[in-house]
């Protein structure tokens, strides 16, 4: 009998396309043999649809064909089943799930909320749970907790667009102890959106602008000297960790711009038989890169232990991603972030490893379905009930007896 596999994807961010091309990929490659695959495609207004049509990345250029072909559901329990469950009056059950995998980027899909709506039901899932999700996408949190396990990461300053409009003037001055050129971030977007540099006060007064059009709340870091850039992919948990190949990343502007990573028009031809140009339909795999980088083994290493070190410190799960950043003048290396549902699910770091893409799908699945094994071993709640007999004391309303 074959895993019935819900691949989740889309969502409210502005990452949502991304998602869709990182989703469709993932689809096509996993095993047929071992999984039913049934996507599941959650619009930019948070709406749930499942449909063997939303495998065909075509029908994404016309949503109003979504809607025609495709079934409105919601994910719930029943009967120790997940079902997805039709929205009509008669709350038809459209298909059920064995476990989910997020397919998903960015804010409200990638950053705990999905994974948050998923362990509250009690499906499994693949991928890092919540808190590994959160501090995942928040680079504030992310930062605090590489520095506390000794990681190397760049000097930073951040604050919420709110103390921004209010106290500008003391912000300014508390970045102006960074030494120019810095980079402005959002703290939790990915794919490079809203991300900014500034050599002086007058670009860094408009970086942080733009920023505070895509998040609350931005950090400003500095720009590392000499930059040479460098990805590996880390997969496993918290008990076990492997890495994948690195790549070296080049970009044409002082940082790995969201049109590096994917703007790239290539022709793609839908099942339906249309043919259409689909930008960025390569996901990461398109930005300009060397897999493997040409580096010493005394610098893979280091890359390798710092990937590896920056994984388990956040607890992921699955495949991540981490960036690093190093001068070419003084190679001082620095972790620069950690991405928990990458672009393509790095599935191109794998290949130089003898790992593909059907493989690393099959293994994070495994991961995901041991992991949820592991956890429903763990005492989660009590059978005893401690209100029995409770009674009220003052201040509360009322008796129970």
């Amino acid at each position: 009998m074959k895993i019935k596999v819900g691949v989740v994807f889309g969502g409210k961010s502005v990452e949502h396309e991304v998602s869709i091309i990182s989703a469709i990929q993932a689809i096509n490659k996993m095993n047929g043999e071992k999984y039913e695959v049934i996507p599941i495609y959650i619009t930019k207004e948070g709406h749930w649809y499942t449909g063997e049509v939303l495998k065909d990345i075509e029908i994404y250029q016309d949503l109003s064909l979504l809607k025609k072909y495709g079934k409105r559901v919601h994910l719930i329990e029943k009967d120790g089943s997940y079902i997805l469950q039709g929205t009509g009056f008669f709350k038809k059950a459209i298909a059920d799930v064995d476990i989910i995998f997020p397919i998903t980027h960015g804010t409200n899909v990638e950053d705990g909320a999905l994974q948050g709506y998923l362990q509250t039901i009690g499906v499994p899932y693949v991928g890092s749970n919540v808190y590994a999700s959160v501090v995942g996408q928040d680079k504030v949190y992310m930062k605090a907790l590489f520095k506390e396990a000794g990681l190397p990461i760049t000097n930073y300053v951040w604050f919420y667009d709110t103390d921004y409009l209010t106290k500008q003037k003391e912000i300014l001055e508390k970045v102006q102890q960074l030494k120019y050129p810095v980079i402005v971030k959002p703290a939790t977007t990915g794919s490079s959106i809203g991300i900014g540099t500034a050599r002086d006060e007058k670009e860094l007064i408009n970086a942080i602008e733009e920023a505070t059009i895509y998040d609350s709340k931005i950090v400003v870091e500095e720009m590392v000297d000499h930059l040479k850039e460098y990805n590996i992919s880390i997969l496993g948990d918290y008990s076990h960790q492997e890495a994948s190949a690195i790549e070296e990343v080049y970009s044409k502007s002082d940082i790995l711009t969201f049109e590096d990573k994917y703007i790239s028009s290539s022709k793609v031809k839908g099942k339906m038989g249309m043919k259409f140009t689909q930008k960025g339909s390569k996901g990461m795999a398109t930005a300009s890169r060397k897999v493997p980088a040409n580096i010493s083994k005394k610098l893979e290493k280091e890359i390798s232990t710092y990937g590896l070190e920056a994984f388990k410190t956040l607890g992921s799960s699955g495949v991540a991603r981490v960036d690093l950043m190093m001068n070419d003048e003084t190679k001082q290396l620095y972790v620069n972030e950690i991405n928990s549902i990458p672009g393509s699910l790095a599935f191109y770091l794998w290949e130089p490893v003898s790992k593909d893409y059907t493989t690393l799908l099959d293994e994070m699945i495994t991961i995901g379905i041991r992991n949820y094994k592991k956890q429903e071993e763990k005492t989660h709640s009590f059978k005893s009930n401690i209100l029995e007999g409770f009674t009220a004391h003052s201040g509360v309303k009322g008796k129970l007896k």
